[in-house]
């Protein structure tokens, strides 16, 4: 990602995460815990959209934490269908709060790992995360539960592989607001900028 970016393992419930960490210049606000895409097919810590989200939490100040899921890149362990994910992310987000801050966190996730971190808020005291920030939520593979007032919601128009229309139908009983990026598909292609520019107007930058 970028020639600062920091790949260290945090020691989880079955062994060795593996993490890339990027920090702001000056001085860290909180940490930013972003979750990559499904294990199963593909996802990892270097997903594009994941990239970018780390990119953009760090110029907002936060310390940007990225782990491979178990069974993903060095990370040891195997897929276990969203529940040591879980265990996983709580490793990873006690570490890094424990270096960088223990402000409350923001946590992010794309696809899967956007479905994982809707469910690790349900562990902690609502005082200790800011915000949930989702793009492109897999609806249609898991079952979410509602998410807190406040939570930034972020969709393709044309996401083939969870339609916008079972988000919205998701959304609906929560009255909760969805961003729609006109033309993105799933994965973002040709419009991470505008991905970026969404996340920066909700901190108001």
């Amino acid at each position: 990602m970028r020639a600062s970016t920091r790949r260290m393992a945090v020691r989880g419930p079955v062994g060795r995460i593996e993490c890339a960490i990027d920090v702001p210049t000056s001085g860290v606000r909180a940490v930013a815990l972003i979750a990559h895409p499904h294990p199963l097919y593909g996802g990892t810590l270097d997903n594009k959209v994941v990239q970018t989200l780390a990119r953009t939490f760090v110029d907002l100040g936060y310390a940007a934490v990225r782990p491979n899921f178990r069974g993903v890149g060095a990370s040891e362990g195997r897929h276990d269908a969203g529940v040591g994910e879980i265990d996983d992310l709580a490793a990873v987000l006690a570490h890094a709060q424990a270096e960088f801050s223990t402000a409350p966190a923001v946590l992010a996730g794309f696809s899967f790992g956007a479905a994982m971190q809707v469910l690790f808020a349900q562990r902690l005291p609502a005082a200790e995360v800011a915000r949930l920030v989702l793009v492109g939520v897999a609806v249609t593979r898991l079952e979410v539960p509602a998410v807190p007032r406040g939570t930034l919601v972020i969709h393709g128009e044309r996401d083939e592989t969870v339609p916008l229309s079972a988000v919205l139908d998701w959304a609906r009983p929560q009255d909760l607001p969805i961003v729609v990026v006109p033309g993105a598909d799933h994965f973002f292609h040709r419009r991470l900028q505008s991905l970026r520019d969404i996340v920066r107007g909700a901190w108001g930058t």
